[in-house]
């Protein structure tokens, strides 16, 4: 009973809830800014995700008349659910050490693809062209991004488990005792043969967050938002809230996966320590890339995610194997 309780205290308060929201929509008012900076523009106030989120809770929902009505409503609270309970995985080092301690990262790759499940059940719902169209894309993107995603979560436990196992052949995914063997051997992302494996973390980012040059599936100027165009009021509320908390869940897993290292004994300058490593995260990887780069068609972005990141992600496995 009592596991059960705070399995709820952490799915709906720390870490997943109402802080993964709170510091994902800071996320991603900052990248918003930053990247208007970059490109010499003023741009919104920090808390403008919250005040887009608040404005849309206060709208009515209006439903198309030829869409499937039960899907088109379940679909955001699908993606919501799935990311809520996700984020109550990401262990945060020196402050929390996740819900559970095996398997997690099997967990988290089954769970992290459901809001782009979401976006594609929404848009095949809405009975709107745009949207059969921004569904297909998003398909193929979600093929493409996840296949460097298995072999960079594979790499890490098959280098934890040998660690662990004392040379001998072993994958280790609890995340856990990924953190905790960081702790005493040195953060992953200053491995030689795992450098190759956090590059393509790092090219996985915007592929996943679905942000430029990988926002084919809801290309404004080609299709209008696609899966999203038919949605409004507190359904579009959630999605974005849905993306706030994937934000988080990608910022801390890439985190936790390579430099999940401590700086004190006490539990806020941790905390804090871990929010400023996803700020450099995210810069690099999100805020960086997409003030310096157009949209891809969905064929390049497709070939790109099949060939780069999967070879840098091969590259680690093999000298995982090797080494």
């Amino acid at each position: 009973m009592t596991d059960t309780l705070l399995g709820i205290l952490h799915m709906s308060i720390f870490p997943g809830g109402v802080f993964a929201l709170a510091l994902g929509f800071f996320f991603k008012g900052l990248d918003r800014r930053l990247e208007a900076r970059l490109q010499r523009r003023v741009g919104p106030p920090l808390i403008q995700p919250w005040l887009d989120a608040a404005k849309l809770l206060t709208k009515e929902t209006m439903i198309p008349k030829t869409a499937c009505r039960q899907a088109f409503l379940l679909a955001p609270v699908f993606g919501f659910t799935g990311m809520a309970v996700c984020a109550a995985f990401i262990p945060i080092a020196g402050v929390y050490n996740g819900l559970f301690n095996m398997g997690d990262l099997l967990v988290i790759f089954y769970l992290l693809p459901i809001p782009a499940m979401a976006i594609m059940l929404g848009g095949s719902a809405s009975s709107s062209p745009f949207g059969a169209i921004g569904f297909s894309r998003e398909m193929l993107m979600m093929l493409a991004y996840e296949t460097p995603l298995l072999m960079i979560l594979l790499s890490v436990a098959m280098l934890v488990g040998k660690g662990l196992a004392g040379g001998e052949w072993g994958a280790e995914f609890s995340l856990l005792k990924i953190v905790a063997w960081q702790q005493e051997n040195g953060s992953l992302g200053l491995n030689p043969s795992m450098i190759p494996a956090f590059i393509a973390y790092l090219i996985f980012l915007p592929g996943t967050m679905g942000v430029p040059p990988f926002d084919i599936p809801e290309a404004e100027t080609e299709i209008i938002e696609g899966p999203l165009l038919e949605y409004g009021g507190p359904l579009l509320a959630l999605f974005q809230i849905t993306s706030a908390l994937k934000t988080f869940v990608v910022l801390g897993l890439g985190v936790a996966l390579f430099f999940p290292g401590v700086i004190s004994a006490w539990w806020p300058i941790n905390l804090l320590w871990f929010i400023l490593k996803c700020l450099v995260l995210m810069v690099v990887s999100l805020t960086l890339v997409k003030s310096a780069t157009g949209r891809f068609r969905i064929d390049q972005a497709f070939r790109f995610y099949i060939t780069v990141p999967v070879a840098l992600a091969l590259c680690s496995l093999i000298l995982v194997w090797v080494m």
